[in-house]
This record gives structure tokens, C-alpha cells and sequence, in this order.
């Protein structure tokens, strides 16, 4: 497996811990209430879908050409 390989599958479970921890705080936020849960759980939404921007432009960002698809 190649660096760039191994990078996207850290990208990858990156993602999934974000949203997964994202859907876990909005759902504490209400069973229970709480601001911080709120904004916790928006915070790592947040970083979840930068992460998958950062994952779809990863070639660009290292100059590699685009396939054009």
C-alpha cells in the first residue's frame, strides 16, 4: 500500500469517527439536553464533511492531474 493509499484509509476512518461521534452527540443532546452536546456534536459534523471535501480534492491538493471525472 502506498503512503497516499494509507492517507485516504486514515482520511476515511477520520470521517467516520466525526460523523459517527456527531450523530452520537446530537442524539445525547435530545435524550438529555445540554448545550455543549449540541455544539459538540455540530463541531465534528463540521469536521466530518471538511474531511470528506479534503478527501475528494486530495489529487488536486497534491498536484497530481484530474481525470476529469
Amino acid at each position: 500500500m502506498s503512503l497516499i493509499g494509507f492517507h485516504r484509509l486514515l482520511i476515511t476512518a477520520g470521517i467516520l469517527f466525526c460523523l459517527g461521534f456527531a450523530t452520537w452527540e446530537t442524539r445525547a443532546y435530545f435524550r438529555a439536553g445540554g448545550t455543549g452536546t449540541l455544539l459538540m456534536g455540530l463541531a465534528f459534523a463540521v469536521l466530518g464533511v471538511g474531511l470528506i471535501l479534503y478527501l475528494r480534492r486530495l489529487n488536486r491538493i497534491l498536484g497530481y492531474e484530474s481525470d476529469g471525472g
